[in-house]
């Protein structure tokens, strides 16, 4: 690129960041409010502590049109940026609304503790359940792991590779810093070369059903082409991490890790499960 739009990129880039980091503010502070009820309720539900809430930076969108849009119109920023960093969507008669409404909100933070995106979790009934920022320009999802940004300080010697957001909460709070989660996509060999940055052991721990042990076997694919060693839980009894600690608490989940299986023994496992020898 020829200089000029290299700098002309790197200044939108960071007035991107700028803008989520004032978004993922505005979220934070919404969860907090009296508007924030639907999302309270819903934390207290789901067992989060006060202290994850701050740790993770959860907040709330709420459920209107444009009280994103309005907020951050009053700190300057256009509509085109909010375009462009996936925080409205243009309306058909011209105009812009809030992507974001009326969920749990997520700030995707990556490694170097920029906030750049989001993934919000809807409050009442209504899909998609979880919804990720798009692509932009300070945002890729087959590139960037949910919680990564405070996994990567773990002292445990391993990542745990989880399905979804409130499962890597859940972990954390029960002592597990080193969970992580991929954004809404399987396992990506971008995602597994991050991991391996910062460790040479992953644990799995996806969900308890069919398409978790497909999601087991891919990931196991992928990670071993990177020579990390590769150890799955099988949680009987729950569907997920969540659940799991919720049930037979945290010292259960650690003995689930230290009997987990290498990868050998899952794979053969999951083949003799399916024929009568």
């Amino acid at each position: 690129l020829p200089e000029e739009a290299q700098s002309e990129d790197t200044s939108r880039r960071a007035r991107l960041l700028e803008l989520n980091r004032d978004a993922a503010r505005f979220f934070h502070d919404m969860l907090k409010s009296p508007q924030g009820a639907p999302a309270q309720d819903y934390v207290r539900r789901r067992a989060i502590s006060p202290a994850m809430v701050t740790r993770f930076g959860l907040g709330f969108a709420p459920d209107s049109w444009e009280s994103l849009a309005n907020a951050m119109r009053r700190k300057g920023y256009s509509d085109q940026e909010m375009f462009e960093a996936g925080l409205v969507k243009h309306g058909k008669s011209g105009g812009v609304y809030d992507a974001f409404r009326n969920r749990l909100m997520f700030p995707v933070i990556d490694v170097r503790g920029n906030v750049i995106g989001f993934s919000g979790r809807i409050l009442g009934e209504g899909e998609p359940k979880y919804m990720n920022s798009p692509e932009t320009l300070v945002f890729n999802k087959s590139r960037n792991l949910f919680a990564l940004n405070l996994a990567k300080k773990s002292k445990s010697g391993y990542i745990i590779l989880s399905e979804g957001n409130i499962d890597v909460v859940s972990l954390h709070q029960a002592g597990f810093d080193s969970a992580v989660a991929s954004l809404g996509t399987s396992l990506t060999p971008e995602q597994a070369r991050l991991i391996s940055r910062y460790t040479n052991e992953v644990v799995i721990a996806y969900d308890n059903d069919g398409a978790g042990m497909k999601a087991s076997q891919r990931a196991i694919g992928i990670l071993e082409k990177l020579d990390l060693r590769v150890k799955v839980l099988r949680m009987s009894g729950a569907k997920d991490p969540d659940e799991f600690i919720k049930l037979k608490g945290p010292d259960a989940f650690r003995n689930l890790i230290d009997a987990a299986e290498n990868q050998v023994d899952y794979r053969l496992r999951a083949v003799t499960d399916k024929y009568d020898l």
